[in-house]
């Protein structure tokens, strides 16, 4: 399946739930889902090439650990894990003492980050389509920064005055 299909795919889905209205929220959305999921796929290349290396990210919280079992938490029970658990983790993430610089980048992305969605069910349903991409793959990651550039350009058009991020893929 193309990546423009499965972002076309994730937007229905979220086009479903309560709590996203608009394509400023579904972009907010998929900004801290797609950045958890390149960050653990980064983690996992640093673990092979450093001997040392340690997540800033409590083992719990890491994507591969709550979000790669398409059968995973679903429903209320992740939707409270994200709320009340990830999110107010990594908001208040410790950089300790040397100023861990990693620490510091996921705890600047989920301080003014935000789970828009009120269906657990549903959030479960774009982790899983998110798990479909393989950001690794160079051109993947091209696309979704094509996709990511016309949702910009269509909120831009559309007179949806608001602040948005830009961010590298």
């Amino acid at each position: 399946m193309s990546i423009s299909t499965t972002i076309k795919t994730i937007q229905d889905i979220m086009r479903k739930d309560a709590g996203v209205d608009g394509d400023a929220q579904r972009i907010s959305q998929l900004v801290w889902m797609i950045f958890l999921k390149i960050f653990d796929d980064r983690e996992a290349e640093y673990e092979l090439l450093e001997d040392d290396y340690t997540s800033p990210i409590p083992e719990a919280l890491r994507w591969r650990n709550w979000a790669t079992d398409p059968e995973g938490i679903t429903g209320d029970t992740l939707l409270d894990f994200v709320d009340n658990v990830l999110f107010k983790t990594l908001k208040t993430l410790s950089v300790g003492a040397n100023g861990n610089k990693r620490a510091f980048v996921v705890r600047a992305v989920f301080e003014d980050a935000y789970n828009y969605m009120k269906n657990g069910t549903l959030v479960r349903q774009v982790i899983n389509k998110l798990n479909e991409v393989d950001f690794n793959n160079s051109k993947d990651r091209h696309l979704f920064g094509d996709i990511y550039e016309q949702i910009l350009r269509d909120l831009q058009n559309a007179g949806n005055a608001g602040e948005y991020v830009r961010i590298q893929v």
